[in-house]
C-alpha cells in the first residue's frame, strides 16, 4: 500500500485539522426543529411502554366516579367530581410519570446523552412534556364521556377539552419535569410524582365547597386546578364563557412558568 506525501495531496482537498485540535462541533439545531424531533421520539417511545399505565390511570379515574356516585346525586357537586376525575388522567401521566421519567434520566446518566445533541435544552423538555400531554387525550375523553353519562350531564361542551388538555398537561408536565430534574435521587423523584398526583386527586376531585379553608387555599396553588374549574364550568345549562376563559388563560400562565422553571432545572442538572 503506497503513502501519499502531503505534498502531493490534491489542492481541492480540505484542509485536516492540526494535531491535538479538536474537530469543529456541528451547529446548534434550532428550537422548533429540535423540539419536533423530541416529541415525535418520546410520544413513539410513550406509545409502547405507556399504554398500560394509562388504561390504569383512566380506570382508577373511572372507578373513582363509580364510588363518588353513591355520594354525589347531581349539581355542582358532581360536576366537580367528572371534571377533577378527567384532569386526573393528566395529572397521573403528565405530572407523575414524567417527574419519573426525568429522576429516573438524572439518575442514569441520560441526561448526559441529551446534553451531548446540538439541540437547545428547551427543547429536551418541551418535547417531552408535550408527548406525555398529548399521550393523556384518549384517557381524558374517556373518562369526560363515561362521567357525563354516569352523572346525567351535558356532552355538548365537551369539546372543551382540546383547550383543557394541553393547558392542564402543560403546567403538569412543566411541574412534574421540574420535579424530576429537581430531586436530588430518583426515589424522591417518584415520591414527590406520587404526591402530586395524590394532591391533584384530593384536591380536584371532591368539591371546593367542603374542603377547609386551608385546604382550599393549598387547592388553588395547584396548577391543574384551574383546568378542573373549567371544565366544570362547560356543564353548566348556561356555562359563564368568561369565566372558562379565565380559568383557561390563568392555566396557560401557570403551564408557561412550570415550563421555564423545568428548563432551568434541566439545564442545572445537564451541568453537574
Amino acid at each position: 500500500m503506497s503513502i501519499v506525501p502531503a505534498e502531493a495531496a490534491p489542492a481541492w482537498a480540505p484542509d485536516a485539522p492540526a494535531a491535538g485540535t479538536a474537530a469543529p462541533l456541528a451547529p446548534r439545531a434550532r428550537l422548533l426543529p429540535a423540539l419536533a424531533a423530541v416529541y415525535r421520539a418520546q410520544l413513539s417511545r410513550a406509545r409502547v411502554s405507556r399504554i398500560p399505565l394509562l388504561f390504569v390511570a383512566t380506570f382508577q379515574s373511572v372507578g373513582i366516579m363509580v364510588l363518588m356516585r353513591g355520594v354525589v346525586d347531581g349539581g355542582a357537586e358532581a360536576r366537580a367530581v367528572v371534571a377533577g376525575s378527567s384532569v386526573l388522567v393528566v395529572a397521573f401521566v403528565a405530572l407523575n410519570l414524567l417527574a419519573q421519567y426525568f429522576g429516573q434520566l438524572r439518575a442514569t446518566g441520560g441526561l448526559d446523552h441529551y446534553a451531548t445533541l446540538p439541540v437547545p435544552p428547551a427543547s429536551v423538555v418541551l418535547g417531552a412534556a408535550g408527548a406525555y400531554a398529548s399521550f393523556t387525550v384518549p384517557g381524558t375523553v374517556v373518562t369526560a364521556v363515561i362521567g357525563s353519562l354516569l352523572f346525567g350531564l351535558p356532552l355538548g361542551n365537551l369539546w372543551i377539552l382540546a383547550a383543557v388538555v394541553p393547558l392542564a398537561g402543560a403546567a403538569l408536565a412543566g411541574l412534574g419535569a421540574a420535579l424530576g430534574l429537581l430531586a436530588p435521587r430518583q426515589e424522591f423523584a417518584t415520591l414527590l410524582g406520587q404526591l402530586g398526583m395524590s394532591a391533584a386527586l384530593l384536591l380536584g376531585v371532591l368539591p371546593a365547597e367542603r374542603l377547609p379553608e386551608p385546604i382550599g387555599w393549598a387547592r388553588d396553588l395547584l396548577p391543574s386546578t384551574y383546568g378542573v374549574e373549567a371544565l366544570a364550568r362547560t356543564f353548566d345549562p348556561h356555562p359563564d364563557w368568561a369565566a372558562v376563559g379565565l380559568d383557561l388563560a390563568v392555566c396557560g400562565v401557570v403551564g408557561v412558568v412550570s415550563l421555564a422553571v423545568a428548563t432551568w432545572a434541566y439545564r442545572r442538572a445537564a451541568v453537574r
